[in-house]
């Protein structure tokens, strides 16, 4: 069984490398379609993002941890 505070590091850990990437690919994605936007900007809505995104995962892990035991 993993512990809340491990669950939380694992969804943090993988959540920041997903914000470098979602963050390039914002970046990317919003030079192509021609919307210029502020370092500033890309760093706060991929900050909002990456906070929404961790409490998802760390709720998701704990979901399974409480009721994904003994099945499977």
């Amino acid at each position: 069984m993993q512990s809340r505070l491990l669950s939380l590091t694992e969804a943090a850990v993988n959540v920041a490398i997903g914000f470098i990437v979602a963050l390039l690919t914002q970046m990317a994605l919003f030079s192509a379609l021609g919307l210029r936007v502020s370092m500033d900007r890309h760093l706060l809505i991929g900050t909002v993002f990456t906070l929404v995104s961790l409490a998802r995962s760390y709720l998701v892990r704990r979901f399974f941890e409480r009721y994904g035991r003994g099945r499977g």
